[in-house]
């Protein structure tokens, strides 16, 4: 599988198997005492890279992990997102520099720290010229309230074309052993060094997987979920599943992924149950 850790912008070392926080309810009563649960369980457990957003609940998630895991300890990576607004009734993409400045300076108050190491733009707004959003990014970057700079839900060209302004440490992209249609920016990422983070990297494999999923699952005595997770650790090195859940179970049991080793035939059978687009 290679190695269990990856240095994003080469230098700052996570565990690749993270933490998607997005599912966690946020709501008062025991519904939230048990996402905090399980923010502090994944930490136990190794996690050291966990992923929130301004749109998971309009700060209310990032306001949870602070709550669980602050103050954080030092091998933890907080990442949040920005570039989504709540201005007008409604959700929409909202790129300019002004709103992505006011959404990063609420986000450091609501996640309690100084600096977010790596903070990712949700989605790039058309509306705005791309070099504008990330050129932003890079100003935050210089004013040392951003460590390193990561894209998501981009194409390979997008993703060139931000680099013309700033270099990218990290791009989200939806993928999983079902859904290769990112490829070409898996593999562009790769070649760069770029951390890639699939957003619902177990998709189709939780319900519902396809007999060869299964089958795998059951000769390694594991769930089908967690033989896509590791077939995505054993796929790329710079993969970095961030697999999400509000049960403390399903958090065990995915963060267990980690040590699942697939044979070379077992691997190969997988590859073959959705080519890549």
């Amino acid at each position: 599988m290679g190695s269990t850790t990856f240095r994003i912008g080469g230098d700052l070392e996570v565990r690749r198997l993270g933490f998607g926080a997005m599912q966690l309810p946020t709501g008062p009563g025991p519904a939230r005492e048990a996402s905090v649960r399980i923010a502090q369980r994944a930490v136990e457990l190794g996690v050291t890279l966990i992923d929130t957003a301004y749109l998971y609940g309009g700060g209310a998630n990032e306001k949870l992990l602070a709550e669980a895991l602050f103050p954080y300890p030092d091998d933890l990576l907080v990442t949040t997102k920005v570039g989504v607004a709540h201005t007008t009734g409604e959700w929409k993409l909202d790129g300019r520099p002004e709103v992505l400045r006011e959404q990063v300076e609420n986000a450091l108050r609501r996640l309690r720290v100084e600096r977010i190491e790596l903070l990712q733009l949700h989605r790039i707004d058309p509306e705005t010229p791309l070099a504008d959003q990330v050129g932003t990014l890079r100003d935050l970057q210089g004013e040392g309230k951003i460590g390193r700079i990561g894209l998501s839900e981009v194409t390979a060209a997008e993703l060139d074309e931000a680099r013309k302004t700033v270099d990218i440490a990290s791009v989200q992209n939806r993928y999983s052993l079902l859904d290769r249609e990112h490829e070409p920016v898996l593999a562009a990422c790769a070649a760069a060094g770029t951390a890639f983070l699939p957003w619902r990297p177990v998709a189709g494999a939780a319900t519902g997987a396809p007999d060869g999923l299964t089958a795998v699952a059951s000769e390694l005595d594991a769930t089908p979920a967690q033989v896509a997770l590791a077939w995505l650790l054993e796929h790329s090195p710079a993969i970095l599943p961030i697999p999400g859940t509000a049960r403390l179970a399903h958090l065990e049991e995915n963060v267990a992924a980690a040590d699942l080793r697939l044979t070379p035939a077992q691997r190969e059978r997988l590859d073959r149950l959705t080519a890549p687009a």
